[in-house]
């Protein structure tokens, strides 16, 4: 009789303590060189106080923008980079009173450290040192929060800029990985901030000679373990390791939604939330709610595709408008013990599951695919009333109009472009004579629809110009590897078989070969 009162008293707590769970916001926000005004002789140029025009009124525009977008944001936990000074902290924060606990640290040769704000208590904190020949390496910041009477750890990074190759970053890896398999396992942690690394940094810089300097090995990647051997760690596969790897919350987003910072007008990822697998398992103490990573981008803070940073002159001078390069990224955690409902099973034999998947654990069967279009080695297929996508370097034995199961291994993703690129197996059902019905009519969508990338179009007329198709009020980029096949400049063209291809997240017409389009009068 007594067990079975145990029993449900131990039921009952777990009820109430799931009904009181709490579910709070942690972001993570490079506010872009906030200094104050004592000289030190570490600052940047620009901000020497009163050396240009970085003074006490431009100090107060700088900070009260800043505020606004913080307070917009309305995280529990922020984490902050690019800050001077504990003063620099403080004269933020009085304006920010519903933090009322605080930490920084910083390299006191360096010009700028990093800091978290709570609503929550911090009840330690630390710094990582950094063990490299750079005298302006800035420390790692490891912060204790107290919620719900729930542990937390808070790991901010500020890792060193692309203005150095990858050697330069793996430093800032290899101590924040040695310090997390020293934890004890059942420690609940965060690593947030600018790590200078896109989340899929294995796949951009590995053909950029100036940062591939380690190998193809990198920071963010392999050392902090968010992928193993080129493959992501995912939702799907994370609590299949034993070995201490973690999920990159980017992989939440769609791929054109994935940026917090455009260099030279591309997107880039160099600021990240990263989880271990305890968050994501069902009965941990604190957990990351599901889909909720997200980037904060009201218009104020991102306008017509841009990203309305802090403005200077090119001697310097502050236009005293703006906010900062970066844009703040979050995602939500909640201290419930409960188990998370089931998620719902993917369908692996569509296509438009691997447009929502980064990689395969395991070789999957696509039933009855046509094929749609083909170039020597690649090909674009489709399934009926389903999604197109590009098989890569890996289509050399299939014919056009042919319908197949097709079982794959590999899928990834180039500049945004989703493709198949790992064939196994094929196996021929039979052919559709009528495989063009299955283009789209460009007149008839939305080119920058991302869900409809990789489709073949059709019937669109246009006006070549400068690279792009000019159709109607709207224009589109047109590509071609071989420019001796685009059309002539300012050539009137009707659009026969283009693949809606994406580049860096701009929607672009490849062209593969003249009989793709007609010049018309």
């Amino acid at each position: 009789m007594k067990k079975l009162i145990y029993k449900y008293f131990f039921l009952y707590i777990l009820i109430l303590s799931s009904a009181f769970a709490l579910d709070f916001k942690v972001a993570s926000y490079n506010i872009e060189n906030l200094f104050d005004l004592n000289y030190d002789g570490t600052e940047y140029n620009e901000f020497i106080p009163n050396k240009t025009n970085w003074n006490q009124e431009t100090l107060d525009i700088k900070i009260k923008n800043i505020s606004k977008a913080i307070n917009d944001l309305d995280a529990d936990i922020l984490a902050i980079q690019e800050i001077e000074s504990i003063k620099a902290l403080e004269l933020l924060l009085s304006n920010l009173k519903q933090y009322k606990y605080y930490t920084f640290i910083k390299n006191q040769k360096s010009a700028v450290g990093v800091a978290v704000i709570s609503k929550y208590e911090i009840t330690n904190t630390q710094a990582i040192d950094i063990d490299t020949k750079n005298n302006y390496s800035r420390p790692i910041l490891e912060a204790d929060i107290k919620i719900d009477n729930k542990n937390l750890k808070i790991f901010v990074n500020h890792w060193r800029s692309k203005s150095a190759s990858e050697s330069s970053r793996i430093p800032y890896a290899k101590a924040l990985y040695n310090r997390l398999i020293a934890l004890p396992k059942n420690t609940n942690y965060i690593l947030l901030g600018d790590f200078n690394s896109n989340y899929d940094e294995f796949e951009t810089f590995k053909y950029d000679k100036k940062l591939n300097d380690t190998h193809g090995i990198t920071a963010i990647n392999d050392i902090l373990k968010t992928s193993i051997k080129g493959h992501f760690i995912t939702k799907h596969n994370i609590l299949n390791y034993q070995e201490l790897v973690h999920y990159n919350l980017w992989l939440e987003l769609p791929f054109y939604e994935r940026y917090s910072y455009k260099f030279k007008g591309s997107p880039n990822t160099p600021d990240s939330i990263i989880i271990p697998q305890r968050l994501l398992h069902n009965n941990s103490d604190i957990t990351y709610i599901d889909d909720s990573f997200g980037v904060f981008k009201p218009e104020y803070l991102y306008k017509k595709g841009h990203i309305q940073r802090w403005q200077m002159d090119k001697k310097g001078f502050h236009k005293k408008q703006g906010y900062s390069d970066h844009l703040p990224i979050f995602a939500y955690f909640s201290t419930s013990y409960t188990t998370k409902k089931p998620k719902q099973k993917l369908d692996l034999n569509k296509i438009s599951t691997l447009y929502n998947m980064e990689s395969l654990a395991s070789p999957i069967t696509l039933p009855n695919v046509v094929v749609l279009y083909k170039t020597a080695h690649s090909a674009i297929i489709k399934q009926e009333n389903e999604r197109a996508i590009f098989i890569y370097n890996s289509a050399k034995e299939l014919e056009v109009g042919q319908i197949y199961d097709l079982t794959i291994d590999k899928i990834s993703s180039f500049n945004g472009q989703k493709q198949i690129s790992g064939i196994l197996a094929h196996i021929q059902n039979g052919n559709n004579k009528e495989y063009k019905k299955l283009f789209i009519d460009g007149t008839k969508v939305d080119l920058t629809d991302f869900k409809i990338q990789n489709e073949i179009i059709t019937n669109l007329k246009g006006e070549y110009i400068k690279k792009d198709l000019h159709y109607g009020d709207k224009k589109i980029r047109v590509y071609s590897k071989n420019k001796d096949i685009l059309p002539p400049q300012n050539a009137k063209i009707l659009i026969k078989s283009a693949h809606l291809s994406i580049y860096n997240n701009i929607p672009q017409l490849v062209i593969y070969s003249k009989n793709d389009y007609e010049i018309i009068k």
